[in-house]
């Protein structure tokens, strides 16, 4: 049963927090944005909030995410990969091996794709890495029908590096005459 606001119109608030639940739920990844720039981050969604884990070696960094901070959360769509809703969390550092944190790693267990030490993994992450909760507040500010117009991608860092230079005049040749001296080969 939906709880109903005035004439009979659904909640929105209620349909604020099914949106950014179901879209943390789909989505395997998120951009986080905290005091040091934006991560992308490997999330779970665990008794209503985002949960990530990292900070320490082997896993994702979270600079810039403290406790009692505050992040703006991005969700992308797992259809279409694009920017699906965008909500304020509140930052909370989970105790290791309190009960939270306990049911927490439990499930991001399950989720830590390719981990070097998947037996002993929740024994590291209790000594060397920090699990967050980032739990939504107040209304999403994007979500379909309010997107902004811009695209949202950082600017590239300036470098010096380049792309491609020209390919050698020699490398096609080289390539394909072995090509062509196998096949003269396998032809006989």
């Amino acid at each position: 049963m939906t709880q109903t606001g005035q004439a009979g119109q659904p909640d929105e608030h209620l349909l604020d927090r099914a949106l950014i639940e179901e879209a943390a739920k789909k989505s395997g990844l998120l951009w986080v944005r905290g005091t040091e720039g934006t991560l992308a981050l490997w999330h779970l969604w665990h008794d209503g909030a985002v949960c990530v884990v990292g900070g320490g070696p082997d896993e994702q960094p979270l600079p810039g995410l403290v406790d009692g901070g505050r992040a703006t959360v991005t969700v992308r769509s797992k259809d279409k990969g694009g920017r699906l809703v965008a909500f304020e969390a509140r930052v909370s550092e989970l105790a290791p091996h309190s009960e939270p944190w306990e049911s927490a790693v439990e499930e991001l267990k399950g989720k830590r794709l390719n981990a070097p030490d998947a037996d002993t993994m929740a024994e590291r992450w209790a000594r060397e890495c920090r699990v967050l909760r980032l739990e939504p507040y107040g209304s999403p500010s994007e979500r379909p029908g309010t997107m902004p117009d811009d695209s949202g991608a950082a600017a590239p860092v300036p470098t010096p590096a380049t792309t491609r230079r020209p390919v050698p005049a020699a490398l096609p040749r080289l390539l394909f005459g072995r090509r062509g001296a196998k096949r003269a080969v396998s032809n006989r």
